[in-house]
């Protein structure tokens, strides 16, 4: 064996956070009610955290749904008795805890079901919400092996006159639509409409080099319905949704009026050397086996063999014009590297950018604001 060879080997080799020490990191997230743990009690989570042993998929899930259904039973109860405010608190903390139960992806039975109860527990709390969610479906004609919808969560503004300018927005490999409620947005005058990227949650296809067909489909939605300022659609893709909003940035440029794209990868993410940091990195656990049922591969030496092919240098987009298009991300994130961000401002059109010193996607006190000022701006 040469020293290449020796060298691939080792970087082939697995790392797997013990489960102790993700909840050490996970503590302040908690504390501050940060994702995933947007409508998490601290005295709950510790309660499971403490009691799992492994990443087993399914008893992680059957641990979290079992503290989710007090709270569900909870909201039903003071549903009973008109009290809508403590129905919506007991829906949304019921939202949250089957939600954790179906993280960091449905690629397990009891994260399927999960998955699930976290949807019709969000449309319940939804009703008690000044504005609730409207699930649409978008008509979406693909290859033999694909569905032929796209489940998107629309949001309309009460104040305001049609047509409406349009947010449309997508997570990353574990953030799914459900996660993409945007107030904000919506008292500014935007409609909202949430989608999951390719090979998340409800998505007809998995992600592969041509997945952003799967925004196309939208697109054609959007131009056909008189709610929207067809002219005024912004897109916003998280994390390795960052790497779609950057590609159809490029690829739609004309049907969009702007794009941001937080903590996506580009290029470097896919080659050997930053695939080997990744897992000891700040994602928290099963990163290969989430991003790979994204894609739709099996193993860790798949996605080392196959993510190269993702390099938007070597798919010669970079260098086509693009939308207006808006880089955030932290300097220090050990998801995908902040070079990669970089490398955009070397290739097509100008891009706008914002970087924090902070870990990956840029989280600060201020990193909401600055992008959704920045959209603002765009579709006003």
């Amino acid at each position: 064996m040469n020293r290449d060879e020796k060298l691939n080997k080792e970087k082939l080799t697995r790392y797997v956070r013990p489960i102790n020490e993700l909840w050490q990191m996970w503590k302040p997230r908690v504390k501050m009610g940060v994702y995933p743990f947007t409508y998490a009690l601290y005295d709950d989570v510790e309660k499971v955290m403490t009691s799992l042993t492994s990443y087993d998929r399914d008893k992680w899930a059957a641990a979290f749904s079992s503290i989710a259904k007090p709270y569900e039973e909870k909201a039903i109860q003071a549903e009973k008795s008109d009290d809508a405010q403590i129905a919506k608190e007991n829906y949304l903390r019921a939202y949250q805890y089957y939600r954790l139960a179906r993280y960091p992806t449905i690629n397990s039975k009891g994260k399927k079901v999960a998955y699930r109860k976290s949807q019709e527990m969000l449309f319940k709390a939804s009703q008690y919400f000044d504005i609730s969610l409207e699930r649409v479906e978008i008509p979406f004609e693909g290859r033999e092996e694909d569905g032929s919808k796209i489940i998107a969560y629309l949001r309309v503004p009460k104040a305001g006159s049609v047509p409406f300018p349009l947010l449309l927005t997508w997570g990353g490999i574990d953030g799914f639509k459900e996660e993409q409620l945007n107030d904000s947005a919506l008292e500014h005058g935007l409609a909202t409409l949430a989608i999951d990227g390719p090979g998340v949650g409800d998505s007809p296809i998995k992600g592969s080099e041509d997945a952003e067909r799967l925004f196309g489909a939208v697109f054609d939605w959007v131009g056909k319905q008189k709610s929207f300022d067809s002219q005024r659609v912004g897109i916003w893709g998280y994390s390795t949704g960052g790497y779609w909003a950057v590609k159809v940035a490029h690829i739609y440029k004309d049907k969009i009026a702007c794009a941001v794209s937080q903590g996506g990868p580009v290029h470097y993410a896919f080659e050997l050397d930053w695939i080997h940091k990744q897992e000891r990195g700040e994602y928290p656990f099963e990163f290969f086996e989430t991003i790979t049922f994204a894609f739709g591969l099996s193993t860790y030496k798949e996605w080392v063999e196959y993510a190269p092919k993702l390099s938007l240098i070597k798919q010669g987009i970079l260098d086509k014009p693009s939308a207006p298009l808006l880089l955030v991300n932290g300097i220090h994130d050990s998801v995908f590297p902040i070079k990669d961000y970089y490398l955009l401002f070397e290739h097509g059109s100008p891009k706008c950018a914002r970087f924090y010193d902070a870990g990956h996607m840029g989280f600060t006190r201020d990193t909401f604001e600055t992008i959704m000022d920045w959209i603002y701006e765009k579709l006003s």
